[in-house]
């Protein structure tokens, strides 16, 4: 009797043991959830919830909330655990890293271009990156996918797919044509010269593409990538500077010479070949990859004197520019960085914002800006438009419908870029907007 006395009790610790540890553990998940939940919440109010462009969409049928997803990402809070699976939380902030998409152990996530109320422009391209022109292909951001290592990696993936293919020269003085010298038109040089192919790379502006145009220092956040003839590059925070070094040392190193300053303006296809047209030359070729990025030409406003010299789309050296009164407009990181790097310079800053907060900045920026203008640092005036640029001052247009008159030297506007819509309906490449469709998804 004292034995089974004895038996009974020691069941009745260890339930009680697994019983607290379960109570523990489902308290725990629960605070957790409530803390996702206040998070989602947070980014309805400040407008991060609702996606933009590319973003992840999870399969509650799926999901078993292992949380790989997020430990994956390299941004914060852009997915989290809430009831016991992954859920999106800053949407909107999503870059496209696909890292997420990668980790999950159950094939839970995809990679969805826009939603089913706001649809993003794509051009048509297959698995193998080849558009409805057969022979054309592109890689890279206009395709979608604008992280520096997935641009990357489909350049060179487009590469190999072209040579599966079987080049055929046809008589053409080159192989392929790569139109763009960015992260996706740099992996496929590299990895053309690999193959043996004979090919030009052409840019309208510098090596570096989209990454040349940012702020002298900036720091471009990147995650290991391979590159073709060079080898695995581990960076996860450099500075453009050193980027573009790196690039610059892998081309000689291979001897590749980036065609710059040359814009293509048409290409016409024959049966068995391709004329790229360009304001210095003509080339005939077999094939046609496209690295051109999504940017095309920055977008004006239409406002009066914006042609003026002292109206700028890039800020390229902040450090040279002193003691001015500045006007910087936009609300993306680009306006916002910038505006910031100005300041530090001793600039007299207005940061100009037509919405009444910031939607899709990087938390770290809407930290810091948020800080800079408490302090003085900057000056931050939302809900405020451009109207007129003047010689000495400019027009802006208040929440109220007044008109502030303010003293000026510069003016730097930020308002994203036009897609180069028409330049590839010209070409035959057909557009499509994407409303909710998954880019990335696994095969069944």
């Amino acid at each position: 009797m004292e034995v089974l006395l004895e038996n009974i009790a020691a069941y009745l610790i260890v339930v009680l043991m697994i019983s607290g540890i379960v109570w523990y553990y489902l308290k725990s998940k629960s605070s957790a959830s409530k803390k996702v939940e206040a998070k989602i919440n947070k980014a309805k109010e400040q407008g991060f919830y609702e996606p933009v462009s590319l973003h992840p969409v999870v399969d509650s049928d799926i999901c078993i909330g292992s949380g790989a997803c997020i430990n994956a990402c390299p941004e914060k809070d852009i997915l989290g655990i809430r009831n016991g699976q992954a859920t999106t939380i800053n949407a909107s902030r999503c870059v496209g890293h696909g890292a997420c998409f990668h980790a999950c152990p159950v094939e839970a996530i995809s990679l969805v271009m826009g939603t089913e109320k706001r649809g993003v422009d794509l051009p048509h391209v297959s698995q193998e990156y080849e558009t409805n022109v057969p022979g054309m292909y592109i890689a890279g951001e206009l395709g979608g996918m604008g992280l520096i290592k997935n641009a990357v990696e489909q350049g060179k993936q487009a590469v190999d797919n072209i040579v599966r293919k079987k080049v055929e020269r046809n008589n053409n003085e080159y192989d392929l044509v790569i139109v763009g010298a960015g992260p996706a038109g740099i992996a496929a040089s590299l990895n053309a010269k690999k193959h043996g192919l004979k090919f030009i790379t052409i840019d309208q502006e510098t090596l570096g593409g989209t990454v040349f145009s940012f702020p002298r220092a900036k720091v471009v956040m990147t995650s290991p990538m391979e590159l073709p003839t060079h080898g695995i590059v581990k960076l996860y925070e450099t500075s453009k500077t050193e980027l573009i070094d790196l690039w610059k040392e892998v081309l000689e190193k291979n001897k590749i010479v980036i065609q710059e300053s040359e814009k293509v303006i048409d290409i016409k296809k024959s049966a068995n070949s391709f004329e790229v047209i360009t304001n210095q030359s003509g080339y005939k070729t077999s094939h046609v990859l496209l690295a051109i990025g999504r940017r095309g030409t920055p977008r004006k406003l239409g406002v009066k004197g914006e042609d003026k010299e002292k109206v700028y789309y890039k800020l390229l050296d902040p450090e040279l520019i002193k003691k001015k009164k500045i006007l910087v407009v936009g609300g993306g990181d680009s306006a916002v960085e910038s505006a910031m790097l100005l300041a530090d310079e001793g600039n007299h800053v207005i940061l100009s914002y037509r919405s009444e907060s910031f939607k899709r900045i990087k938390p770290m920026n809407l930290e810091k800006v948020n800080a800079a203008n408490d302090s003085g640092k900057l000056k931050i005036m939302y809900n405020t438009n451009l109207v007129e640029v003047k010689d000495d001052t400019v027009l802006l247009k208040m929440s109220d419908d007044s008109i502030a008159e303010i003293n000026n030297d510069l003016v730097y506007i930020f308002a994203g870029g036009e897609l180069p819509n028409k330049f590839l309906e010209k070409i035959g490449i057909s557009i499509t907007t994407k409303f909710g469709e998954a880019v990335l998804k696994h095969r069944n």
